[in-house]
C-alpha cells in the first residue's frame, strides 16, 4: 500500500470509490483520527457500522456502509475542507451549518474530534476538517 500525504483525503476517497462501486465495506489503515471520524460517521447514521481489525503492523478499519431501501446511499457527498496546503480554522461562532442542519462538520478541536454541533455546543473551534451530508 502506498504511503500518502493526507490520510483524512484518502480515507474520504476510499468511501466515495465504495459507495459508487456499491461495495458492502471497505478496509483502511488505522489512524486515531480515521477511528474517529468513523465513530461520528456511526453516530450520526452515515455508515452501519464500525470495526477495529488488529492485523498487520498498523491495524485496520473496516468500515460498513449504509444504503437505504431505495438502494441509495446515506451519505450524498463528503467534501474535505482543511487540507495540509492550506489548514482551515474556526471558531466556534464560525462554525458552519451544513445544508441547514441536514449535514454535519467534522472539526478537530482541543477537546478532540467531534461535530459542529458538539463543538458549538462546547463553545470550542479548532480545524474544519471536513463536511458530509
Amino acid at each position: 500500500m502506498a504511503t500518502t500525504n493526507d490520510p483524512i483525503s484518502d480515507y474520504l476517497t476510499r468511501i466515495r470509490n465504495a459507495i459508487q462501486a456499491r461495495h458492502e465495506s471497505l478496509r483502511v489503515p488505522r489512524s486515531k483520527m480515521l477511528l474517529s471520524i468513523s465513530e461520528i460517521l456511526k453516530a450520526e447514521g452515515y455508515v452501519n457500522g464500525v470495526e477495529n481489525v488488529d492485523e498487520g503492523p498498523q491495524g485496520e478499519i473496516v468500515v460498513h456502509l449504509r444504503y437505504l431501501g431505495d438502494r441509495s446511499n446515506a451519505i450524498k457527498a463528503l467534501k474535505r475542507i482543511s487540507k495540509p496546503s492550506r489548514r482551515k480554522y474556526v471558531g466556534s461562532a464560525e462554525i458552519p451549518r451544513i445544508k441547514n442542519g441536514l449535514g454535519i462538520a467534522i472539526l478537530s478541536t482541543s477537546r478532540g474530534v467531534m461535530t459542529g454541533a458538539e463543538a458549538r455546543k462546547a463553545k470550542v473551534g479548532g480545524e474544519l476538517l471536513c463536511t458530509v451530508w
